[in-house]
């Protein structure tokens, strides 16, 4: 009894932590039913629930004295920027859920291997494992969630140009048509909408246009929006009228989107085989013909055959 405690203590904890996990890396801002007159900024701290600002105060409290969360060149700000966290205390909130997870799996781990009765070796790897899992967790969830937001930054980017487009044909200039298009994409298309209020920030502050559209570029990581962010800056260097651009370069995309809908529909057929083969054929052959034999050695019994 005393065991099967201690392994229900130890997966309820751990369920509870990878819990607290999820729902700090996916918290959004509170002002999601906001008028899009006064959006909250892209790089401002969210409102946060008390769980959650409790749980924000202690992870940062414990990865502010890690070294690498007070480094400007870590790799892993531009990481959590394109996940998009990018205010102030992003990074050492994210050392912190590592450093906090660690320990915690690697404690739980020795834990559970003493509870089982297994040696000091074993507690040493288990406890080996669980820090080294600990530690590399939260760098997969931000890659998860980098891969998410890429996703609808690209899914979001036919609507922006058809936006813009005609914000251009009205005689509109781009910074406006920036604007405009943060504005619409709001509602439906949040990530985009806040780079392009970032964009427009910037611009506001004496950042030259092409600079601050080539930091959108590099800040998403997205090579469509790198595309559009091109496409921006050579028509605005050249003269050039944007409205058609934009008009083809919306239709290209969408063309490519439906394209490569109908190769991953046709991919499924493949995709299926292996499941359909070892989980649902070997169930249907089990449903129809195993009646059957029972009636087959129930009347082979009967003739004394078995």
């Amino acid at each position: 009894m005393p065991l099967w405690m201690l392994v229900g203590l130890f997966l309820f904890t751990m369920i509870a932590v990878l819990a607290a996990t999820s729902a700090w890396l996916g918290t959004r801002s509170a002002d999601m039913a906001a008028p899009a007159q006064s959006p909250v900024l892209p790089f401002d701290q969210p409102v946060l629930r008390p769980l959650q600002a409790a749980l924000h105060d202690l992870f940062r409290g414990i990865g502010r004295n890690f070294p690498a969360a007070n480094a400007e060149s870590n790799p892993w700000r531009r990481r959590l920027s394109a996940a998009g966290y990018r205010w102030p205390s992003a990074l050492p909130v994210f050392y912190g859920l590592k450093i906090g997870l660690a320990i915690f799996l690697g404690v739980a781990m020795v834990m559970l291997a003493l509870g089982f009765g297994a040696g000091l070796t074993a507690a040493f790897f288990g406890s080996a494992s669980g820090m080294a899992l600990g530690w590399l967790m939260p760098d997969r969830l931000v890659v998860v969630k980098a891969r998410s937001r890429a996703r609808r930054l690209r899914s979001a980017i036919p609507a922006a140009l058809d936006i813009l487009a005609i914000s251009m044909e009205a005689g509109q200039s781009l910074d406006v048509g920036l604007t405009d298009a943060a504005k619409a994409l709001r509602t439906a298309y949040r990530d985009l909408s806040d780079e392009f209020f970032q964009v427009r920030l910037e611009l506001r502050a004496s950042s030259s246009r092409a600079e601050a559209l080539r930091r959108l570029a590099t800040r998403t990581g997205e090579p469509d929006i790198r595309k559009l962010t091109t496409l921006l800056i050579d028509a605005d260097r050249f003269g050039t009228t944007l409205g058609p651009a934009l008009r083809s370069h919306a239709r290209t995309l969408r063309t490519r989107f439906r394209q490569q809908g109908q190769e991953a529909a046709r991919k499924v057929g493949v995709k299926l085989i292996f499941p359909v083969f070892f989980l649902i054929f070997p169930s249907v052959l089990l449903v129809t013909l195993g009646p059957a034999v029972i009636m087959l050695m129930q009347q082979l019994r009967s003739f004394g055959g078995f």
